[in-house]
């Protein structure tokens, strides 16, 4: 050993096993007994840099290089995605609840309460805390699927349907009252994602089948809720609306949708491991709707109603409509489009029995006819026939034409609806007896004498609204149609004739017309020549009762005609009650002028029966026009309803 180090070169390989093999600290311990006097040589110094310096250096720049990478992971995770990994991590045990806010409530004019606000539950499935464990997975589903009797497959197509969704539970199913709801809850306790969630629903309280007093019709005009579709989840996302959300469908529903909905709240809590609720950390209270009172009067549309009812039964035609408006500022204060349906079907969950029963009926229950049902106008267009001749010269007041049963023109014959005619006859007897011949001749011309033609004819059908929506605060409106020579070359590569004009002159043909768009013109020219924009709403309270929105009455455009004109129209209507073919209105304690009108549609099935009429007389406060589809002759089947609403209008709203 004492050889080795006094001659170390001597044997380098022995020295090196030797290093490897033995501690620093015990080589030097026999260095020492080896030399005890502890001079110094190269022995010595040799041991003291055993490691090279250069593996030193490496060796500290390979700790400071690792040094500095976990500084910059620990930077880049604490400072720039720190809030990230925060709110990833808080995620895991915070969740923002939505808070519903109350749908706004619907009003009649005298603030009659028409729609409420009911508690609604529904169970729902959370898919970020749905295990990945397929077993487990499994297992929720079967269990989901056996307490809610929805089939497995539909239950995992929603979940993969939303599986991308990390913010929101989905509706599995809907409309539970309060027992069921806790059933749910009781039987899916145990899993996880699985919460039963409150909210409300809509009760439409004069549509319950099995009240006595309901009123069926309004269903039309309230409509009903239905929940997001694809399309509309994808596109109202940004607008605040959730996956299990309801959205108007139909009616003032749909129409007031940004006004009824409000503003939902926001809760944030903390949740367990299974994600259920365990603690509240903030609230943000939600926002009410906004209110709609409507210019309707419930009492009114009841009794409309009713007799619409009382017809169909007698007469045994189903499909009736009527509109009651107040020719000065537009408001509606009745509307019926019968047969009708219950909107609280939809409210509940329509199944698709009930469902397919509606879609089904032949007589179109769910069709708004009052306002999307398009019809030949029969004799109601005589007036503004009339006002376009007296406006434009071709007559006068006291402009006579011989009646004589027709007229021929060519092979064809255009008779009037009185064999062997009436006689000698002006504007206002035409009017009141709806005499056809007197129309020929002012609108298509005959002879030597010229009418208004058909280009004049369209343009002041257009004038008084035709062929265009009124603007009603509902959806569905029709415009209706209004031809002209231009459109029959297009459509049926013919040439316009002179029939056709006698036809439009007396609202046969191609014209088409809504039951709205007979008591818009006949409320224009009770009004003196104002063209009225009809309206449901007449105003709208936010919850705290203060005016946000009040609806117009400008006319929409005035003057249509002059006074004269209008003077001489309205007369011939009010002969029509006195004298003519209106009659049956002359038993009202109030003057009122009308018109009837009967419309051939198919030469094989009855004719469509018209009335329209407006009083007082003097300062007109209501139109109202009845269709009663294939009801034969205005004056017999649709005069009775107007007359019997007229009656008890005017006890309601005449009477001191």
């Amino acid at each position: 050993m004492a050889d080795l180090w006094n001659n170390p070169d001597s044997n380098a390989a022995s020295y090196n096993r030797l290093k490897g093999r033995y501690r620093r600290d015990w080589i030097e311990e026999s260095f020492h007994n080896e030399n005890p006097a502890g001079e110094k040589n190269g022995t010595r110094d040799f041991l003291g840099d055993s490691i090279e310096p250069n593996k030193i250096i490496i060796l500290a720049i390979l700790i400071l290089l690792g040094a500095f990478g976990l500084l910059t992971k620990t930077f880049y995770l604490q400072i720039i995605n720190g809030s990230k990994y925060l709110v990833l991590a808080e995620n895991n045990r915070v969740r923002i609840k939505p808070i519903p806010s109350e749908r706004g409530i619907i009003f009649d004019r005298d603030g009659k309460q028409l729609v409420q606000n009911i508690p609604s539950f529904s169970l729902n499935i959370a898919p970020q805390e749905i295990p990945k464990d397929p077993a487990t997975r499994q297992k929720i589903i079967d269990g989901i699927s056996a307490t809610t009797d929805l089939p497995y497959e539909e239950i995992e197509a929603l979940l993969y349907k939303y599986r991308n969704n990390r913010s929101e539970s989905i509706e599995i199913k809907g409309n539970l009252d309060y027992n069921s709801a806790l059933k749910l809850y009781v039987k899916n306790a145990d899993l996880p994602g699985v919460s039963i969630e409150s909210g409300i629903k809509r009760d439409y309280l004069y549509s319950h089948l099995e009240n006595q007093n309901n009123v069926l019709s309004l269903s039309h005009v309230l409509g009903y809720l239905g929940k997001l579709n694809d399309d509309e989840q994808e596109r109202l996302q940004a607008s605040g609306y959730l996956l299990s959300d309801n959205i108007g469908r139909t009616g003032l529903e749909k129409q007031y949708e940004n006004y009824l909905r409000g503003t939902y709240g926001i809760k944030k809590i903390e949740v367990d491991a299974v994600g259920r609720e365990q603690n509240v950390i903030s609230e943000e209270a939600p926002i009410p709707g906004d209110n709609l009172i409507m210019t309707i009067d419930i009492e009114a549309q009841a009794k409309l109603e009713e007799l619409v009812k009382k017809s169909a039964h007698t007469n045994g035609k189903q499909k009736i409509s009527a509109v009651a408006i107040n020719p000065q500022t537009g408001g509606v204060l009745a509307i019926v489009s019968w047969p009708a349906y219950s909107d609280n079907l939809f409210a509940e969950g329509i199944n698709r029995a009930d469902y397919d029963k509606l879609i089904n009926d032949k007589n179109e229950p769910l069709f708004n006819r009052a306002v999307a049902g398009v019809y030949p106008s029969g004799s109601t267009i005589k007036p503004v026939i009339s006002a376009a001749a007296l406006e434009e010269g071709i007559i006068t007041k006291n402009s006579s034409f011989l009646s004589v049963g027709g007229l021929q023109v060519g092979d064809h014959y255009f008779k009037d609806w009185k064999a062997g005619g009436h006689g000698m006859t002006n504007v206002i007897s035409a009017i009141a007896w709806s005499v056809n011949t007197f129309f020929y001749y002012i609108g298509g011309g005959y002879g030597s004498f010229h009418g208004l033609g058909v280009e004049k004819i369209a343009e002041y059908l257009r004038k008084f609204n035709l062929g265009s929506t009124t603007g009603i605060d509902i959806p569905g409106e029709a415009a209706g149609f209004v031809p002209d020579s231009a459109w029959k070359e297009k459509t049926k590569n013919e040439p316009w004739y002179v029939g056709d004009t006698y036809n439009l002159s007396i609202g046969q043909g191609d014209l088409l017309v809504t039951p709205l768009q007979v008591a818009v013109w006949t409320a224009s020219i009770a009004n003196g020549g104002n063209l009225i924009k009809p309206h449901l709403v007449n105003k709208i309270n936010d919850s705290n009762g203060n005016t946000i929105f009040q609806a117009t009455t400008t006319p929409k455009q005035t003057n249509l005609i002059s006074a004269s004109s209008d003077n001489i129209v309205r007369e011939g209507m009010r002969q029509c009650v006195i004298s003519g073919s209106c009659q049956l209105l002359k038993y009202l304690p109030f003057s009122s002028g009308a018109k009837t009108g009967t419309a051939q549609w198919n030469s094989t099935k009855p004719t469509h029966a018209w009335f329209t009429a407006f009083a007082p007389f003097d300062y007109p406060q209501i139109t109202i026009a009845v269709l009663i589809e294939e009801g034969g002759e205005g004056a017999t089947t649709a005069m009775p309803i107007a007359k019997d609403w007229l009656a008890w209008w005017g006890q309601k709203y005449l009477t001191p």
